[in-house]
């Protein structure tokens, strides 16, 4: 029984796209929280900065449980060889069903996160949409057949993301909110490839997809480091996140 729709050809390079979209999202996050702790005032960046850093150990489930399924060299087969035979989990397709559970619930719980950036009004649609994905993720920790509502719910989630950086777009006028709603909408197009994946070579093109994203918030995140250091930054740090008018230039 296949456990993984990842096609034959495909195996351990979707743990490198992994990998390297762990590594992004992970400086991304801390650079966010350490903006937020110089300018408290702004918590987006506090919601940014950890819903990116849920969704970087969401991958690192997913590259701990594909090394295990993939591999039985080393320390992973020791590792895969305790879990059985320890009967921690009866099976390998349990196993499966917990680390991916633990990686689709944390990429779900990141998205919310960021898109429910700190706004005055409470909506109890918010805590619905919660609920609903919780309950989702559960499910779908038990039944992979339905993997595909997984993925329609983080491309519904992008979305929304997408819209509501285009309404702060709109008013700051920053290229990093530009690039960062650039990176978001490759990120819900690889989301709809998702759902056709059960055809092998359209998982491949997802995952490329997917990383073609991550390259962008790095780009995003090299723009950050060069000029948001600067006295008269223009735009360039971290702070594009927040929700207030573009400065305009003294020349």
């Amino acid at each position: 029984m296949k456990i993984v729709l990842t096609p034959d050809w495909f195996l351990g390079k979707d743990i490198l796209i992994d990998s390297f979209s762990f590594i992004v999202l992970i400086i991304f996050s801390v650079l966010a929280i350490r903006s937020y702790k110089l300018n408290k005032k702004n918590r987006g960046l506090l919601y940014l900065g950890t819903g990116f850093g849920l969704i970087a150990l969401a991958q690192i489930a997913s590259v701990l449980t594909k090394l295990i399924l993939y591999y039985d060299i080393g320390p992973v087969q020791a590792i895969g060889a305790a879990i059985i035979t320890g009967q921690l989990v009866s099976s390998v397709n349990i196993f499966y069903d917990i680390g991916f559970f633990f990686h689709k619930f944390l990429i779900l719980v990141g998205l919310f996160v960021i898109y429910r950036l700190p706004r005055k009004k409470i909506f109890v649609g918010d805590y619905a949409l919660v609920l609903y994905f919780i309950l989702l993720s559960i499910i779908l920790g038990v039944y992979s057949g339905f993997f595909y509502l997984f993925y329609l719910t983080a491309f519904v989630l992008l979305v929304l993301i997408v819209k509501k950086y285009y309404k702060i777009y709109k008013k700051n006028g920053f290229v990093n909110t530009k690039i960062l709603i650039i990176a978001f909408s490759i990120l819900a197009f690889a989301q709809l490839v998702y759902v056709l994946s059960k055809i092998g070579v359209l998982f491949a093109i997802a995952n490329i997809i997917e990383l073609i994203s991550y390259v962008i918030l790095l780009s995003l995140i090299v723009r950050i480091l060069k000029y948001g250091e600067k006295k008269k930054s223009y735009g360039h740090n971290i702070r594009h996140a927040e929700n207030r008018p573009r400065k305009r230039r003294g020349h």
